[in-house]
């Protein structure tokens, strides 16, 4: 079951103008940074705020550390802003086996290492009315079931 949204992934060209943006703007901070390699991705997690399920909803800024990564054709082709959004669940592996039966494509056929050991997939935007949407399992629910 889906509990929260857990983040608004955010394009940019420049990541550390991007967060700067964001501090001196709204007042949010840095809570984590990660080039993750397979992504091609180097990305800063801006924590919002707790959630009643013990996680929390952040803003994922990422910036493409080569051209023909995902995010970088993205950007390419749309320019900066909003990328996806990213809903919490503590089962990945179900949920997406859940949404996949309803006809939905499920982007991994295996979930992936996301952001802060995370378990991540995707579902194709054009199953998703034009958004392109992550399934996360925070590393912390992955820790507790284990």
């Amino acid at each position: 079951m889906l509990t929260r949204i857990d983040h608004i992934g955010i394009a940019c060209h420049d990541l550390d103008a991007t967060v700067e943006f964001y501090r001196t703007t709204y007042g949010f901070e840095v809570f984590h940074t990660e080039v993750n390699e397979e992504q091609g991705v180097r990305e800063a997690m801006l924590k919002i705020n707790e959630t009643s399920d013990g996680g929390a909803s952040y803003l994922q800024l990422l910036e493409p550390t080569r051209e023909d990564s995902a995010v970088g054709k993205w950007l390419a082709k749309n320019g900066e802003g909003v990328h996806h959004i990213a809903f919490g669940t503590a089962d990945v592996d179900g949920d997406a086996a859940g949404i996949r039966e309803k006809g939905v494509r499920v982007l991994y056929d295996e979930p992936r290492r996301g952001s802060m050991g995370s378990r991540i997939t995707f579902l194709h935007p054009k199953d998703c009315h034009g958004v392109l949407t992550e399934l996360v399992t925070s590393a912390a629910v992955e820790s507790a079931e284990h």
